[in-house]
């Protein structure tokens, strides 16, 4: 092999074991519920729709608003105010449904407002506080960026049906 085609493969080999630096990164979507602002991979977003007319589904949880048809899919959709014990407020214009989907699993969320994307750095978020460790929790993880604190929320739990 020629002293040439030696040093691409060399370079090729350590190009492969370094870490990108996309792999250091969690790009996220922030968005705001009350006061509190959180998270969530990027990936598990299917999309965000200005609200829609819903179905209340008799018996079920006060968090679960109904269902919604989404171009032909029923999705429930869940108010993350009741859910987080926030208090209510009036609509406004900024409100949004974020529908999110991991594996099988599809819901959309009432959030108030839609924040920014964003990329963290994995060296920037700490676990879950004691207090909500654990899988039974909604928080993933806390992430510091500049000088504030974005809750990264659990999707998988979200999306865990409690009705």
């Amino acid at each position: 092999m020629s002293n040439k085609l030696q040093e691409v493969v060399r370079k090729q080999t350590k190009q492969q074991l370094k870490p990108t630096e996309t792999d250091d990164v969690l790009q996220l979507v922030s968005f705001v519920v009350g006061e509190e602002e959180y998270a969530i991979p990027i990936l598990t977003i299917q999309e965000i729709i200005k609200p829609i007319e819903h179905t209340r589904v008799p018996r079920t949880p006060a968090h679960v608003l109904g269902v919604f048809n989404l171009r032909g899919s029923v999705i429930p959709l869940i108010d993350l105010r009741i859910k987080f014990g926030v208090p209510m407020t009036n609509k406004s214009e900024d409100m949004r449904y974020i529908v999110l989907k991991d594996g099988n699993d599809t819901a959309g969320f009432v959030i108030d407002r839609l924040n920014q994307a964003m990329r963290i750095r994995k060296k920037n978020i700490d676990p879950a506080p004691e207090a909500t460790s654990g899988n039974k929790s909604l928080i993933d993880g806390v992430g510091k960026q500049d000088d504030k604190i974005i809750t990264i929320l659990r999707v998988s739990k979200l999306l865990e049906r409690d009705f």
